[in-house]
């Protein structure tokens, strides 16, 4: 039998770490060649290690939420024939996998709580002073016990107390509520005051959404700006398109007609279609127009990027929406798909709300957020009449975008959305 030492890979171009996400296998296994061993996430990318070699894991490096070394062990496997150890510095090798695998002192920790006898203890040795008080006794306790007791609207009368003449104590009233004891105000099982605070460390895409956005605020001074538009003869538009399509084109929304528009007037405001390197003090304004969709999926928000919207018609924006979108929830999603965005579409699409106010999607300058559409009465030629709103919410970098710039740019937009036809003329 050998060893065999598997090392974290290059898993991307000038990666020189990654994020251990989650294990699949632990001490023990015997696994398969190919077999998924790990996976770990660089540039919001989550990517699956798999087994070179068919063995039984012997020694595991790192938990989730610590970074790995390219180029460092991950996995130490016991294999058939030599491995890729020589025997003499195997022991070298694995050390720091050992070491560094704390799961016995980690379960030892997790053990430690389990005493909780000691809890269900105290209620019993408090009994016998609570069945000495009579229904109509005055529960003995201090000015501050008594205080607590009615912040959390407990009844001292129901409280078994362990000090002289049944007195309660604070500790007394820590039992009471650690063995689930009823308060007064909570008139049956359904209002039941709870307890308790779970951990939940911040890790995987998790962690890099949380960074991004704290780098965003602290990097970029956010200039909002919110408009209102008239969407009722887009969305009547949009309605026939729908229903005279042909089977084999996608069923369209508003963000494919907000791509159009943003396509059209980007290159009258190039500052906007840009992406801003604050560091080396350069602005880099794009001619292609490629549109980062911001796409909630289970792990967290994701924002994979329509390439060259400028090229594409409404049926095409629809159908590369659908596929980097779907993608990105199923985290299939490669790098270059989630990467080189000019400008970023944020929407709720039904959860959309009055307004927002989006964060900009370092380092790009402009994001654009469209709200619900909602049927609200308005004035138009003297008459109140009910239309379909919406408004669109958006963020600029005011480094790079000056105030007057942002609203006369979507000022433009609304006039493209409110008169749709506008849309497909050159």
């Amino acid at each position: 039998m050998g060893r065999y030492v598997f090392k974290l890979p290059d898993v991307g171009e000038g990666t020189a770490e990654a994020e251990i996400v989650a294990w699949h296998v632990k001490v023990g296994d015997l696994v398969q060649e190919d077999q998924n061993l790990v996976d770990v996430m660089t540039d919001k990318a989550t990517v699956e290690m798999t087994s070179p070699v068919t063995g039984r894991i012997v020694s595991l490096n790192g938990v989730p939420g610590e970074m790995a070394a390219v180029g460092s062990a991950l996995v130490e496997l016991e294999v058939e024939g030599a491995g890729n150890v020589k025997a003499g510095s195997a022991p070298a090798k694995t050390e720091p996998a050992k070491a560094a695998a704390p799961a016995p002192k980690v379960e030892a920790k997790k053990a430690e709580p389990k005493p909780a006898p000691v809890v269900h203890a105290e209620p019993k040795a408090a009994k016998p002073a609570f069945a000495t008080r009579h229904e109509d006794d005055k529960p003995l306790a201090s000015p501050a016990v008594r205080q607590r007791a009615r912040d959390r609207g407990i009844e001292l009368q129901f409280v078994p107390g362990s000090g002289p003449a049944g007195r309660i104590s604070h500790e007394d009233l820590d039992t009471y509520i650690a063995s689930g004891g009823k308060s007064a105000r909570s008139g049956g099982s359904a209002l039941a005051m709870r307890e308790g605070v779970d951990e939940v460390k911040v890790i995987g895409l998790r962690r890099k959404i949380a960074e991004s956005m704290q780098n965003s605020k602290r990097r970029i001074p956010h200039f909002a700006y919110v408009e209102e538009i008239d969407m009722t003869e887009l969305e009547s538009l949009r309605a026939h398109l729908n229903k005279t399509k042909r089977a084999d084109q996608p069923k369209l929304t508003v963000l494919p007609f907000l791509m159009r528009a943003l396509v059209k007037t980007l290159p009258h405001y190039p500052q906007i279609n840009a992406r801003f390197d604050d560091e080396a003090g350069v602005v880099h304004r794009h001619h292609a127009v490629h549109i980062g969709i911001a796409t909630q999926t289970a792990n967290g928000l994701i924002v994979p990027v329509v390439k060259h919207a400028e090229a594409r018609d409404v049926w095409d924006c629809a159908l590369e929406v659908t596929r980097v979108s779907t993608a990105a929830r199923e985290n299939k999603a490669g790098k270059d798909e989630l990467t080189g965005s000019t400008i970023t579409i944020t929407s709720l699409g039904t959860l959309g709300g009055v307004a927002t106010t989006p964060v900009i999607n370092y380092p790009e300058v402009g994001i654009i957020g469209p709200n619900a559409i909602i049927e609200r009465p308005v004035v138009r030629g003297g008459q109140i009449v009910i239309r379909k709103m919406m408004n669109l919410s958006s963020s600029f970098d005011h480094r790079v975008v000056d105030g007057f710039d942002a609203a006369e740019f979507i000022q433009k937009i609304k006039a493209l959305l409110e008169h749709p036809a506008t849309l497909f003329m050159d």
